[in-house]
């Protein structure tokens, strides 16, 4: 990834970007999504498989696995926990993965 992407994004270049992001909020300084899936296994599959893309990506957010549920969390800790291009660009690989789970 290019340097750059570590750089904080401005609040307007966030709130830029999660446009392109439907149910993604800013909160707490983070970027957040949960999700809904059919049954805890489909939820467990869906932990892996963005454990998987976080790994590729060298970019990792919080995870949290509810019964049938999936929240993410992500920023960036060597950008001081702000928001940066290395998120949202998390944020769409695990809005491309997710239908694949039957999140919603």
């Amino acid at each position: 990834m290019p340097a750059e992407s570590a750089e904080p994004l401005s609040p307007q270049e966030i709130e830029d970007r999660l446009a392109g992001l439907p149910g993604w909020s800013l909160d707490d300084g983070r970027l957040t999504r949960s999700y809904r899936l059919g049954s805890h296994f489909a939820a467990t599959a869906m932990v892996v498989h963005v454990a998987q893309v976080q790994e590729e990506l060298d970019h990792h957010s919080d995870l949290t696995l509810g019964y049938n549920t999936v929240s993410v969390a992500v920023q960036t800790h060597s950008a001081g926990g702000a928001v940066t291009a290395k998120d949202v660009e998390l944020a769409h690989k695990i809005e491309d993965l997710a239908p694949g789970h039957g999140a919603h």
